[in-house]
């Protein structure tokens, strides 16, 4: 978290009104991604046999033994626990660019809004930190869906994703979309 402090350390009174947009950024992020993640419980996000997200197409699925429920997503970044680093999607080279948009976005915005050492491609961060970052981007993208995706050696990816297509195993189809403000 000492990378988030110093970003927002008031060095000045000019200073001090940046701070306050900031941390009510994250406050306003981090209540979205809470209530995101209720609403979307609805469905079953975060009970799903497994997930599978295909970069060709941009489309996360998640997979339930009656369903299967689908959306537009992106990748905002991940987190390696063991490295202590936190890197934005657009900075990792094993993704397509159109997968890493949203994570440019914030840090176009991050850079633009005086906080680029928000915006730096890996960002040495613990649990506390990564969190930070990604309800920032989450809330300065607008984004309406988040999933905290498993990895390898306990890293993880932060996915949003938009409106959810649930196909029942009978074939019906329903969209399942909210609108956060």
């Amino acid at each position: 978290m000492g990378m988030f402090k110093r970003a927002i350390k008031a060095d000045g009174a000019g200073q001090a009104g940046e701070r306050a947009d900031l941390s009510a950024l994250l406050l306003q992020g981090e209540e979205m991604i809470e209530q995101v993640g209720r609403a979307h419980m609805s469905w079953g996000l975060g009970s799903a046999d497994r997930w599978d997200l295909d970069q060709t197409t941009g489309i996360i699925t998640w997979t339930f033994p009656d369903k299967t429920a689908t959306a537009p997503a992106q990748i905002l970044g991940s987190f390696a626990p063991r490295a202590g680093s936190w890197m934005w999607a657009w900075a990792n080279q094993s993704l397509l660019p159109d997968m890493s948009r949203d994570s440019r976005s914030f840090c176009e915005w991050a850079e633009a809004n005086g906080h680029p050492e928000l915006a730096q491609p890996r960002i040495d961060a613990d649990e506390q930190t990564a969190s930070t970052l990604a309800a920032l981007a989450f809330r300065v993208t607008g984004a309406t869906g988040y999933y905290r995706g498993p990895g390898a050696n306990s890293s993880y990816v932060i996915i949003t994703f938009g409106p959810v297509t649930l196909t029942n195993a009978d074939g019906s189809v329903c969209t399942f979309d909210i609108n956060v403000s």
